[in-house]
């Protein structure tokens, strides 16, 4: 996961691993999850699903930044 600070908010970036069988290239599904303070204030549902991890959160991360854009 990661996570950063924007504009009062809390943003999280999710990966998850859809992999159903071993002999399968990993993928991951990307979500993301907005908070502020304590309260979850919005969460995506899937956003698409990328070859890395890290990929993954990083559209999370965006999702949640143009959504505090046009909403915060």
């Amino acid at each position: 996961m990661q996570t950063e600070k924007y504009r009062g908010y809390t943003l999280w970036g999710h990966a998850i691993l859809q992999q159903e069988d071993i002999l399968q290239v990993e993928r991951f599904a990307a979500s993301g999850t907005i908070m502020r303070d304590t309260k979850v204030v919005e969460a995506s549902g899937v956003l698409g699903t990328f070859e890395s991890e890290e990929d993954a959160e990083t559209s999370g991360i965006a999702w949640a930044r143009a959504w505090v854009d046009n909403h915060g």
